[in-house]
């Protein structure tokens, strides 16, 4: 069985990409790692909120629910939502085969 999982990213010009990442990658890297517009300035140290997307709200409920920490990271981030999370606090799985989010305004390099 195969640990590659696939993450749909819509980019700030609402155009969606299909990407490929591993079991416990960050969606963060992935996104990334694809060449994607994304800042992630601190690479995943929970130090920014460069990494600001919107989860699809089908997808919320899978989410491991967003620490106090992350919660007081997204106060930092542009135009926060309901389903506002940090990338890099997301981790793919299996669970998470298909997770749909978009880039978050701010979250532009």
């Amino acid at each position: 069985m195969s640990d590659t999982r696939h993450l749909n990213v819509t980019d700030r010009d609402g155009r969606t990409h299909t990407v490929e990442g591993l079991d416990g990658w960050r969606v963060m890297e992935i996104i990334r790692d694809h060449g994607l517009p994304i800042k992630a300035e601190c690479g995943g140290a929970l130090a920014c909120a460069t990494c600001h997307v919107y989860v699809d709200p089908a997808w919320l409920d899978k989410l491991m629910p967003a620490t106090d920490e992350e919660t007081d990271k997204l106060d930092e981030a542009f135009e926060v939502e309901s389903n506002s999370r940090l990338s890099c606090q997301i981790l793919m799985s299996a669970e998470l085969d298909g997770l749909a989010v978009t880039l978050a305004p701010g979250s532009e390099p």
